[in-house]
This record gives C-alpha cells, sequence and structure tokens, in this order.
C-alpha cells in the first residue's frame, strides 16, 4: 500500500469513528473489536509454555530410546533425507 493510500484509509478510518462516537453502544462494539483484532496480531502459534517445551522434549528422547526416530546421514542434505524417508520432495 502506498503511502497515499495509507493516508486515505487513515482519513476515512477517523471520519468513520466520529460518527460511532456518537453512539455509546457502537462504540462499546468497536472497542470489542480493536480489542480481537490487536490480540490475534501479537499471538503467536507458535509459542509454547515451558511446560510444553519441556513434555515435548521428553516425548522425543522417549520416542528415541524406543528407536522410533530417523537421523540424518553424514553429508545428506535435507531433501535426500527427506526423500530416502518416503517424502515426495
Amino acid at each position: 500500500m502506498t503511502a497515499v493510500q495509507l493516508n486515505a484509509l487513515n482519513a476515512q478510518i477517523w471520519r468513520d469513528m466520529g460518527i460511532i462516537a456518537e453512539d455509546e453502544s457502537m462504540m462499546r462494539r468497536v472497542a470489542k473489536y480493536i480489542r480481537k483484532v490487536a490480540k490475534e496480531m501479537t499471538e503467536d502459534p507458535t509459542a509454547m509454555s515451558k511446560e510444553e517445551f519441556y513434555a515435548m522434549i521428553e516425548r522425543a528422547e522417549a520416542a528415541h530410546e524406543r528407536g522410533e526416530c530417523e537421523a540424518m546421514l553424514p553429508n545428506e542434505d535435507l531433501t535426500t533425507f527427506l526423500r530416502r524417508l518416503g517424502h515426495d520432495v
């Protein structure tokens, strides 16, 4: 988006907010929606708690001990490794 387009969008948002500001119930709806959007922008779907992280490591170690893991061979690249495991790369 260009700077001109961004400025036009910003101006439109403020004009619309001026209209909405006259109605308290609409302001509550807008505030709720803005909170929801802001939360979506700050959430990290890959984030995990410390406990989840350590549990994942423990599961991986247990799988390794049971021989359920595969390892890359020396000088093997990722594509070759995945093909060796039967993946279509």
